[in-house]
């Protein structure tokens, strides 16, 4: 009822919750006869809450919004000082080496995987929080929420040898550039560094991206954070020629672990990030 309420359409509730239009009607009616009454008001349009269905969705909010706090106390209660903490592959080799510096006295599971399937993984129980950089970018599943840890900008990478973009309307006139992001604007990066004079390049992770720029002696495009804790003698960061924004947010459940919470404004720093 909740997906159907939030979507507007029962196909939209189905494809939100991976299950098939006829098995989400199936289930809304079920659900109609045993309170003996209509839910939603169902046309062309999309659905819409009945008086009745629009009370039962108050108040299964609220026994769900309890519940979760129960099941988030027993997975307290059984892990003790264990964390299953996820993030992208790009992230990882930058935010678990900090985790597991500042956070000792916890034993912390490394998971990695795509941002939306981390996000899953906390609205089922199996992951205790999430580093993504989506998190503004997708509709987040009932039972979890986002809490932004920091902006992070676009900047240009300057390995030894590299020459410093040019000016004018096409400051990367001809070059070749490695890129790569943390979110889902690659192809709006992409597109900028072609109007700027670039032939872009780009990187699968953002350690290959790096990587690539200093074998090849080229600039790359990378978020600030990408190298927080790693730039060699000689190389630099440079303001990139057009501003680009992401967004770096930690998702849990209602209840978050208080040892990430209070790193927070540390790993906001270490990072970079604003």
């Amino acid at each position: 009822m909740q997906a159907i309420s939030r979507s507007g359409a029962v196909g939209t509730a189905a494809r939100e919750l991976r299950i098939s239009q006829p098995s989400a009607s199936q289930r809304l009616a079920r659900l109609e006869r045993m309170c003996g009454t209509k839910l939603f008001e169902r046309d062309t349009r999309g659905a819409r809450p009945t008086p009745a269905g629009a009370e039962l969705i108050r108040r299964a909010d609220h026994i769900l919004a309890h519940l979760e706090e129960v099941y988030a106390a027993t997975r307290e209660a059984a892990a003790g000082h264990r964390l299953v903490i996820g993030t992208f592959a790009s992230l990882a080799p930058i935010l678990f080496p900090i985790l597991d510096a500042d956070l000792p006295d916890l034993d912390i599971q490394q998971q990695v995987d795509h941002g939306h399937i981390l996000v899953e993984r906390i609205a089922e129980g199996t992951m205790d929080a999430a580093f993504i950089a989506i998190a503004d970018q997708m509709t987040l599943p009932r039972g979890t929420i986002a809490r932004r840890v920091g902006r992070d900008d676009l900047v240009l990478f300057q390995p030894p040898g590299a020459d410093p973009p040019g000016r004018g309307k096409h400051p990367l006139k001809d070059r070749q550039i490695p890129f790569s992001t943390y979110d889902r604007g690659f192809e709006e990066i992409h597109a900028r560094l072609v109007s700027h004079g670039a032939v872009p390049r780009q990187g699968v992770t953002l350690s290959t991206t790096v990587a690539m720029a200093r074998r090849s002696g080229h600039l790359a495009l990378v978020p600030r954070s990408a190298l927080a804790t790693e730039l060699r003698p000689g190389e630099a960061l440079t303001p990139a020629p057009f501003r680009y924004r992401l967004t770096l947010s930690l998702v849990t459940t209602p209840t978050p672990p208080k040892p990430l919470i209070q790193l927070l404004p540390h790993l906001r720093t270490t990072l970079n990030l604003t």
